[in-house]
């Protein structure tokens, strides 16, 4: 009879797994079936740019739908300060995606995002520790590299102007709560006259101003897996920065003219980093984050991984791995972070 109730026992437990593979099994297809929903979404999106202003859209709606713009009061995201390369990710310490020819369109993403308890922001003294400070503080930040010079810089006096634009996702950046997604556009080694009508001086010789902006939500810096962060530009057309979050996406677009960067943009950085001023995101330890960076170049080569390359000054306290790439419809760079 022992041996009886034994067996009725294991089979209970054994029915028991069974039913919990079972179960996890079909969590992980319903997962991966809503991932690819949204990546089709995000696809459809990107087939209908929407043109100059401010827009918002919503899962499963493929519809951008006008929404008001804000003025920004311009805060810095200054270009590098090279220095010794240390323990941190940022300030030309990072990987960069090289196009094969010029760069269309580039997305960043974290598609793996884990360890994360806390995260704040904190001051650099070699900025002279500005930006928006504290806890749950960041910016996701995908830059351009430092172009040539364009229609945008006559009127430099310097003979070696040159373009960079950022696509920019800030929290905080204005109103507390709010954050604000926009496009910071620079004139590099503009010079000592006066900056062109939109643009202040960062009191250096550079020239830079913010694009209109949309607001959006504080994304908590533990959902990093849920937003992805993409540029795109079009010559004689519009410059767009689209943010997504989970289910909903906001964009706005600004005339490529402003710096004509749709000419020289050939190689893309993304990360999450401090929020403005030089700053850093400082993660608590044990945090590892998996970056991608998608390119539209034309081609269906792998982009390069070039390293040392970045061209933001902020930065943040991760540790970079290996990077690889792979081609295809979307080429892109792949690289781990952690500490």
């Amino acid at each position: 009879m022992r041996g009886k109730t034994q067996y009725i026992h294991y089979a209970v437990l054994t029915a028991a797994a069974a039913f919990a593979a079972c179960c996890f099994l079909s969590v992980s297809v319903a997962q991966a079936a809503d991932s690819a929903a949204r990546d089709s979404w995000r696809a459809a999106l990107d087939q209908s740019q929407p043109g100059e202003g401010c827009f918002t859209a919503t899962y499963p709606s493929t519809q951008w739908q006008a929404v008001e713009c804000k003025d920004l009061h311009p805060r810095v995201h200054p270009r590098i300060r090279r220095s010794a390369v240390g323990q941190v990710t940022g300030n030309g310490h990072d990987y960069v995606a090289q196009s094969s020819g010029l760069t269309q369109k580039a997305m960043g993403s974290f598609p793996t995002a884990t360890g994360i308890t806390s995260e704040k922001s904190v001051g650099v003294a070699q900025f002279g520790g500005g930006g928006i400070l504290g806890p749950n503080e960041y910016s996701l930040q995908l830059n351009t590299n430092f172009g040539s010079a364009t229609a945008a810089c006559n009127g430099s006096t310097t003979g070696d102007c040159i373009v960079w634009e950022q696509f920019i996702y800030a929290t905080d950046y204005e109103t507390e709560g709010e954050a604000a997604v926009f496009i910071q556009n620079w004139l590099i080694n503009w010079g000592d006259t006066s900056c062109p009508k939109g643009f202040a001086s960062d009191g250096e010789g550079d020239c830079y101003g913010n694009s209109k902006a949309v607001s959006a939500p504080d994304v908590s810096p533990k959902s990093l897996a849920n937003v992805t962060l993409k540029g795109a530009v079009a010559g004689g057309g519009s410059d767009t920065v689209t943010f997504t979050n989970g289910t909903t996406a906001y964009a706005v677009s600004e005339p490529d003219t402003t710096l004509d960067i749709s000419q020289v943009w050939q190689q893309s950085e993304f990360n999450v980093v401090g929020d403005a001023g030089g700053s850093r995101a400082q993660f608590n330890k044990g945090v590892t984050l998996s970056v991608k960076v998608a390119l539209t170049d034309g081609s269906t080569s792998a982009p390069a991984c070039v390293s040392n390359e970045g061209t933001t000054g902020e930065s943040n306290n991760l540790n970079l791995g290996a990077c690889g790439t792979a081609g295809g419809s979307m080429p892109y760079i792949k690289f781990n972070e952690s500490n």
